[in-house]
């Protein structure tokens, strides 16, 4: 059991049988009245947050999260099997399940999945990959302009603002969480 007074970001718990993990919470203690947690959470499952204040001696039960790094091996049209390390178990995923994190995700690439009650429900790559650069208009010789950037397609399929002295052929460094160009990839 984990109690409101004790929440923390990225804690998880349960609410009738539904697993949320905490995106924000505040202690508030007004002149007047008791104490409360204004709590931010999103459900695990659907994705849908909530706003609530919870009295700090509420009680509520763990949502216990599995963690697994698993190798992408291929999709299928409609399903994308990926591999677990340990006992080579493939599992299949539906697109709406691995969408974001296939826009840097390779054949063979580890990702990490986490499971509720034995059901895949998030797929997160690496957040740092380094991809090739298929696609992007050349720079302009001259146009030295702080910060200007252009549209990169890269092998997985992911459009990135990257620099403009970048070029097609080149590997970037990318940050998975926000999308965005780090550098050239040292190779």
């Amino acid at each position: 059991m984990i109690s409101a007074s004790d929440f923390k970001k990225g804690n998880t718990f349960e609410i009738n049988g539904e697993p949320y993990v905490i995106l924000d919470f505040q202690h508030v203690k007004p002149g007047k009245g008791a104490a409360f947690v204004r709590t931010k959470y999103k459900n695990i499952l659907t994705g849908a947050t909530k706003e609530e204040a919870f009295n700090p001696n509420d009680k509520f039960p763990r949502a216990h999260i599995e963690t697994k790094q698993m190798q992408y091996l291929y999709n299928d049209g409609e399903l994308y099997y990926f591999m677990d390390q340990d006992t080579y178990e493939q599992i299949p995923l539906m697109k709406d399940q691995v969408e974001d994190a296939m826009l840097y995700l390779r054949e063979n690439d580890i990702a990490t999945i986490k499971f509720y009650k034995g059901n895949a429900f998030l797929v997160e790559p690496p957040n740092f990959v380094n991809l090739k650069v298929i696609e992007t208009e050349p720079g302009v010789r001259g146009d030295t302009a702080t910060n200007v950037t252009k549209a990169a397609t890269v092998e997985t399929g992911a459009v990135i603002q990257v620099p403009i002295f970048i070029e097609a052929g080149e590997v970037i460094q990318i940050d998975t969480r926000e999308g965005i160009y780090l550098s050239r990839a040292k190779e």
